[in-house]
């Protein structure tokens, strides 16, 4: 009931700050809005400021319900006449998820300084509120009253904190917890590269050449504790990660826009890293291809939250690259990834490999484009260590999707997804020869 009181006085706050500050949105600056307008935002924008000499305040939130009717089978539940032989795959039924919300606040604390705080009012695997991360993002320097250092921060951002890690520009485009505004579709990837890291990140933008270069600490949480001694590092030292990102975003003319990107992340050791399982929200498609129980527990929602991600387990060592193209001519929209990945757990001595391939093409219609339609492929490659032995496995996802802007600030959906799961997975392994289908309906609300 505390909890209910707590999340519902929140809400009140957060729409009646919305609400006050609308009279005052040219002050908002250098940052992406969370509604339709934010849909084509990648690095925040550099914009002119309208500074006033007072702190500005902005808070806003991101609401999103589910109503889920998949099916999901698999080879270990099933004789060779596909006929059921072991109740253990979870029952599945139509019905609602839970209900997922964001608490979004920035604040321009001087010219050309903003704060960013996000926070998980409700997710799947944290259902309590949990803080996503903060930063603060420079577009000036003004306290340092020169007009060298001013020159430079015409095409230059700074963000340090705990940051969404800018890897790739797929992020950009996948759902966030209680935000899912950007993303055209239902699902995520079905490998996920998602995290916030300690860091600091500085971003060059000037005529379409991008580039962004990030130092962090490589573990999703704040560590001081020296790491047991492995035998792939017998110094037991923690090393930082380094991200890179060079890339070319232009508007060519009023009907053509053009962005291509190349992102690398790498982090040679670290106690634990999480960037293909650092979503906290976890996946949209609740206990698909999942058994009934785990070790005498029973399967819930919390505790199995990627159900239908490929999480390849790289905790240790990593090295990814991926690369991104972005095309939308009048109203058709693609998008494409294609990543590839290799390392190892603290455990492991041999290091594996994992890549996809996604993409997708969206046509968006309507005086504001507010209706569309559109499909995404989205295949996974990836090696497993199944009892001491590399196994090759595959995932392969498709969704079609038909999506309505009722306002700018809400969005509904209507998604079919299929996934299909392949390779060596143990026979006794619940993803062997499994797949996952159906629909799903999304209503969602960001300002």
């Amino acid at each position: 009931m505390k909890s209910l009181i707590l999340k519902s006085t929140i809400f009140i706050v957060v729409l009646f700050g919305a609400m006050s500050s609308a009279t005052a949105q040219s002050v908002y600056t250098n940052y992406r809005p969370y509604d339709q307008d934010g849909l084509y935002v990648f690095e925040t924008p550099k914009q002119e400021t309208n500074w006033k000499g007072d702190v500005k305040v902005r808070l806003g939130g991101n609401f999103t319900q589910q109503y889920q009717h998949l099916s999901h089978s698999s080879k270990f539940f099933t004789d060779a006449n596909n006929d059921k032989v072991n109740d253990n795959l979870y029952n599945l039924a139509p019905g609602f998820n839970l209900a997922t919300a964001n608490l979004n606040i920035d604040v321009w604390l001087a010219d050309g300084v903003r704060m960013n705080l996000i926070t998980y009012l409700s997710a799947r695997h944290h259902n309590e509120s949990w803080v996503k991360g903060g930063y603060i993002q420079f577009d000036k320097l003004p306290f340092l009253k020169s007009d060298l250092v001013d020159k430079v921060m015409e095409n230059v951002t700074i963000r340090v904190g705990h940051n969404e890690l800018n890897y790739g520009d797929a992020h950009y485009r996948r759902t966030d917890n209680g935000n899912a505004v950007y993303n055209p579709f239902v699902g995520n990837y079905v490998l996920d590269a998602f995290n916030t890291e300690i860091g600091g990140e500085v971003t060059y933008q000037k005529n379409g050449i991008l580039a962004d270069f990030a130092m962090t600490t490589g573990a999703i949480n704040g560590v001081i504790t020296r790491p047991a001694k492995t035998t792939n590092d017998p110094d037991n030292s923690r090393k930082p990660a380094y991200i890179g990102k060079l890339g070319y975003d232009k508007q060519i003319n009023d009907d053509l826009r053009l962005r291509v990107t190349g992102s690398v992340y790498t982090i040679s050791s670290t106690a634990r890293n999480v960037l293909y399982n650092g979503d906290r929200a976890g996946s949209r498609y609740y206990l698909v291809v999942e058994p009934a129980s785990v070790g005498g527990t029973a399967t819930n929602a919390t505790a199995q939250a990627w159900s239908g991600n490929i999480q390849p387990g790289f905790t240790d060592k990593v090295t990814a690259i991926m690369g991104n193209l972005f095309l939308k001519y009048k109203g058709i929209e693609f998008f494409g990834t294609y990543e590839t990945a290799q390392g190892r757990s603290n455990a492991e001595k041999d290091e594996r490999t994992a890549g996809q391939l996604a993409g997708e093409l969206i046509y968006r219609f309507g005086s504001k484009e507010n209706f569309y339609v559109g499909g995404r492929y989205n295949k996974v490659d990836a090696q497993f260590l199944f009892s001491g032995a590399i196994k090759d496995v595959s995932a392969t996802r498709v969704q079609g999707v038909l999506g309505w802007f009722v306002t700018k600030n809400m969005v509904a959906k209507l998604e079919y997804v299929n996934q299909d799961y392949s390779g060596d997975f143990p026979a006794t392994d619940v993803r062997n020869g499994a797949n996952f289908k159906g629909l799903m309906i999304e209503a969602a609300v960001g300002f």
